[in-house]
């Protein structure tokens, strides 16, 4: 089973919209949206949820009021500000700012305070027209994203043993932090999407030094490049420079954006296009 990672070093730069795509033109997979903070390929490909199940990350802090003796050690112990003394002159736990890291529990004389588990978002397994979908929904201002995808993955994983497919088609998250090392940890190949900005190049080059880090082998899809032709043959040329191959250069087309307000992939929407043209031919490279 092979896994291929579509990462971008900043976020914007139409990686989605290539997955999307490639879920069209790829044979015998599995999907998995792992950008699990903000998801969004559910909006093309339109899935039927058939599993959920609960996600629990960071815990939280809970305070047993027949305990507490209103002491205000945990208080002064969290550097987070989450434990507060109320109008009634008592102490209370506040969870948008509790991080569960526990030193309350550690200081309380009471024994008053524990650390439980909250669910911090849901895991999905999910039917499209293209095949099964694993992908996620991380409740707001919760942490943990790394974790969540790697429940993703593990969905992902068990549906193609399932069924016997040979592909897992994995859509990360931008930039180049914990939910995106989770995406690319032991996959095949990572596909980079950038943009022909400064700040493209910029961000290319940061996750392509989290690939080779990780010792994984990586090409590049530069997109829009005919917005800016110098930029793109400026990164062209950097890519060489790394030994990393660039299999796609996908011109810029107000059609794209018509296929994400109809919610269709590109290369369904537009099917004898330049853009869908241009994608099918990074699909050929990259199989």
């Amino acid at each position: 089973m092979k896994q291929l990672t579509i990462i971008s070093g900043k976020g914007g730069t139409g990686k989605t919209t290539i997955v999307g795509s490639f879920a069209v033109l790829a044979e015998n997979k599995v999907l998995a949206d792992c950008d699990v903070d903000a998801p969004d390929l559910h909006l093309l490909l339109h899935p039927e949820i058939i599993e959920r199940e609960e996600f629990k990350g960071v815990k939280i802090a809970v305070m047993d009021k027949t305990l507490c003796t209103e002491c205000g050690t945990c208080a002064e112990t969290c550097r987070f500000n989450a434990i507060v003394l109320t109008e009634e002159s008592d102490y209370t736990v506040n969870p948008a700012r509790c991080e569960g890291c526990g030193a309350c529990v550690f200081t309380c004389p009471q024994e008053a305070l524990t650390l439980q588990e909250r669910v911090s978002g849901y895991a999905f397994v999910s039917r499209t027209k293209y095949g099964t979908m694993a992908h996620a929904q991380l409740n707001i201002a919760e942490e943990a994203s790394g974790k969540l995808v790697t429940a993703v993955r593990e969905n992902a994983r068990q549906a193609a043993e399932q069924e016997g497919c040979d592909l897992i088609l994995i859509d990360g998250a931008p930039g180049i932090g914990c939910p995106v090392i989770a995406s690319l940890t032991g996959v095949d190949l990572a596909l980079i999407v950038t943009e022909p900005t400064m700040s493209g190049l910029h961000d290319l080059e940061r996750i392509l030094d989290v690939t080779r880090h990780f010792g994984i082998g990586s090409t590049v899809c530069i997109n829009k490049y005919d917005i800016n032709v110098e930029n793109s043959k400026r990164i062209t040329e950097f890519c060489r420079q790394r030994g990393v191959e660039v299999v796609g250069n996908i011109p810029y087309d107000p059609v794209v954006t018509e296929a994400m307000v109809a919610g269709m992939p590109v290369v369904e929407f537009s099917k004898g296009g330049v853009v869908s043209d241009a994608i099918k031919d990074v699909w050929g490279c990259i199989k």
